[in-house]
Formats: C-alpha cells, structure tokens, sequence
C-alpha cells in the first residue's frame, strides 16, 4: 500500500512538472482522488455533466475509466470462469477482450430522455432529473462548469447531496456557486473558458491515472 501511495503521489509531481501553474490545485486533486476512491472501493458510481466543450469532458473521462487507459485491465478469475461457465466458446472471446471498468455515466449522453424531459419538464433539471434517477447513496457526482455557475450543474449538485452522494467541481479561477456546493472543489487557474478547458483536461487525465493504478 505504501509503494502504491508513492505511486499515486507520482501522477500528481508529473502534472505540476508538466503544468507548474496547476501546483495550487494539488490538495484539491489529492483530495477529489480519494473521494473517488472511496467511493469505488464500495462499489459505488461516478455521475460526470457539463456543457458544450464541458460535455466533451465528460465523455472522455468515461472513456477513460470504463475501459483500459494505460494499464492492461483483465478479467479478474471469478468472471472470467462464469464467462466460461455460461458459454464456453462465446465466454472465451469475452474472457480475452472485455477489461476491468471503474463505472462512470457522462449525463449529456441520453438524447431522447434529455430532450423528453426538456420538452415536457424543467430544462434545467436535465441533469438534475438523472441524478435522481441513477445517484444512490456513496456515488460521486462530477460537475465541470467553466464558471462554475451553470444552473443545470448546480440543480444537479443539490440534487446530488439530498441522495447522499459526493460532490466534485471541476471549475475555473473565480469563486462560484458549484464551489459552495461541492465537497471538493479543483479551480483551474484562469478565467477564460478555452484557457480554462485546457487545463480541466490533463487534471482528469491525472485523476483517471491515479484510479487505473489503485484498482487495476
């Protein structure tokens, strides 16, 4: 366990070399990683939401949690014998090619409920109406917001803690609404939204690393 800290603590040292503006956020990302884990290590979920370019994010740190990042992520034993056991020669293929996922949902990617919702609903409660749906106790919700005050996000970081999840806020420079309602808060260091954007990248990089690296 020590050599993994050691391990993980390395992640966040590569990121502030790479990016030295980003040395103020350093506690906040140590302290997100270990929501995260936590919240993994019971079995829970993460919820991920944003907007426009935020939306992107969100996918693509999906992306990165559900499959294989860097790190090669087999089957542990048990699923691979009831893969085998339910289908001897379908569970083979299954047993060479599925990988180990940490379970993420990226809430922008549900069109047809999204939009039913919106037409007949609240717009803004879009998120919010799926974190009420999918969040359960010990989940963690992500919400990126350049300004940190997109009313989707903060609908759904209410709606987050009433189901006693975990709330993360992923952000720019100034203070804002989502970092009064986030258990952690990371503040990008700067205020114009591509500049801001380009930094939210390489710190979930960061975060999926440290993740792939404590459970796979």
């Amino acid at each position: 366990m020590k050599e993994l800290r050691k391990k993980l603590k390395e992640h966040v040292e590569l990121l502030i070399a790479r990016y030295p503006m980003l040395e103020g956020c350093e506690d906040s990302i140590i302290r997100a990683y270990f929501l995260l884990e936590e919240s993994y290590s019971k079995g829970n979920k993460l919820l991920v939401a944003g907007n426009g370019g935020s939306a992107a994010d969100s996918e693509h740190i999906v992306g990165e949690l559900m499959k294989g990042f860097k790190l090669p992520r087999k089957l542990d034993a048990e699923i691979s014998r009831k893969l085998i056991d339910e289908s001897e020669e379908l569970g083979k293929t299954l047993v060479e090619n599925l990988q180990g996922a940490l379970p993420a949902i990226a809430l922008d990617g549900h069109p047809a409920l999204s939009t039913a919702y919106m037409n007949d609903c609240e717009p803004l409660l879009c998120f919010a109406q799926q974190v009420n749906g999918y969040g359960v106790e010990g989940d963690v919700f992500l919400g990126i917001s350049t300004s940190g005050n997109s009313k989707n996000i903060l609908y759904a970081a209410v709606t987050a803690h009433a189901k006693g999840m975990k709330v993360i806020g992923l952000t720019g420079a100034k203070d804002s609404k989502l970092e009064t309602l986030s258990d952690v808060c990371i503040k990008a260091p700067q205020t114009e939204t591509y500049m801001i954007q380009e930094l939210h990248l390489p710190i979930y990089h960061c975060l999926c690393l440290m993740l792939e690296d404590r459970f796979f």
